[in-house]
């Protein structure tokens, strides 16, 4: 009973991190050449467009199990602009969230010659988020007044802001999420209203042959919480034929832990997920896939986080594409 009472405890604690995180979570599908979801800044980074599909599966063997749908597409509009849109639906249990962005970026060339890569960019993204909180199936014997009994639906309002920099094959971003601090107001007690959150990365492609790598690393912190997680990623890329096939590794970790007591000891447990992905382009499409499993003692269930993304790129010319090994930027 101590070790169930413990869990639950830690569980509040997870689940009350994550929400100060209203909004698209960062997972890790970012690595399957999916900026944009994360950065506004990568809207029409390049001279066409890219459609990326997600779906993300938690733990199949746990019902309500939390799951996360997006689709996005961003391109670019005359020799400065990029636009972009994205719809994603998020549901954890009794608790779901639908939103919708519309995104403007401006992009300065700071190279004489466009086929050289050296690019300032600036994005703001701004949208909508319904978030529900489904009461139908509460159940009491003794009747609660903070139960309504039904479905509430509420709405708001929120803005991105990024920026990111790309030299041939070096990349950095940053971005400032839920800028206006704007938060639900779903339940009878009180919430806070300040979900914003900070999120930096920075990577380089090395090797201009068949076979390159690509280490990188993304930090976020959300503010009220003043949780923070580092991802240390690396990556491989290999040409055979047509086609470009890749695989890598990411592991996540939290600077903040939980305590727990066990059998009679206590300990400290930080958030650790082991993600590897693998991935293909062909021609202009590309599929990738990725499995996260949760490090340490206290876990829901042995199994782990499934996410698979689709995609296709349209637009450029090959002649307009840059001279360099940047697959966020070339289509």
């Amino acid at each position: 009973m101590k070790k169930l009472l413990l869990l639950s405890v830690f569980t509040l604690f997870i689940v009350f991190k994550s929400n100060a995180q209203e909004g698209i979570p960062v997972y890790f599908d970012y690595l399957a050449d999916n900026y944009y979801l994360v950065y506004p800044s990568m809207a029409g980074i390049g001279q066409g467009g890219k459609i990326r599909l997600t779906a993300r599966q938690q733990w199949f063997s746990v019902d309500e199990a939390p799951n996360l749908q997006t689709f996005n597409g961003h391109f670019r509009v005359g020799e400065n602009s990029g636009v972009g849109a994205i719809l994603f639906n998020d549901s954890n249990g009794y608790h779901s969230q639908t939103g919708f962005k519309a995104t403007y970026a401006h992009h300065l060339q700071l190279s004489g010659d466009f086929r050289s890569l050296n690019q300032l960019s600036f994005g703001l993204s701004a949208g909508a988020i319904l978030s529900s909180l489904d009461e139908t199936e509460f159940r009491s014997v003794i009747p609660d007044p903070i139960i309504s009994g039904t479905k509430n639906t509420i709405s708001y309002f929120n803005v991105d802001l990024g920026a990111s920099y790309n030299y041939l094959e070096f990349y950095a971003h940053v971005a400032v999420l839920n800028l206006l601090g704007t938060g639900r107001d779903l339940y009878t007690a009180a919430e806070f209203d300040n979900l914003r959150r900070y999120l930096f990365s920075v990577g380089h492609i090395f090797g201009r042959g068949d076979f390159r790598v690509e280490p990188s690393v993304l930090f976020q912190m959300t503010e009220f919480t003043e949780e923070r997680t580092l991802d240390v990623n690396a990556k491989v890329y290999k040409d055979v034929g047509n086609a470009t096939v890749w695989g890598g590794l990411s592991y996540r970790r939290s600077f903040d832990g939980a305590q727990f007591q066990q059998n009679g000891t206590f300990g400290e447990q930080r958030l650790q997920l082991i993600t590897p992905i693998a991935g293909v382009n062909i021609n202009r499409f590309m599929i990738s896939y990725n499995y996260s499993y949760q490090m340490g003692d206290i876990r829901f269930d042995d199994g782990g986080f499934h996410q698979i993304t689709l995609g296709i790129d349209f637009g450029e010319q090959r002649q307009n594409r840059f001279d360099c090994f940047c697959p966020a930027a070339n289509y």
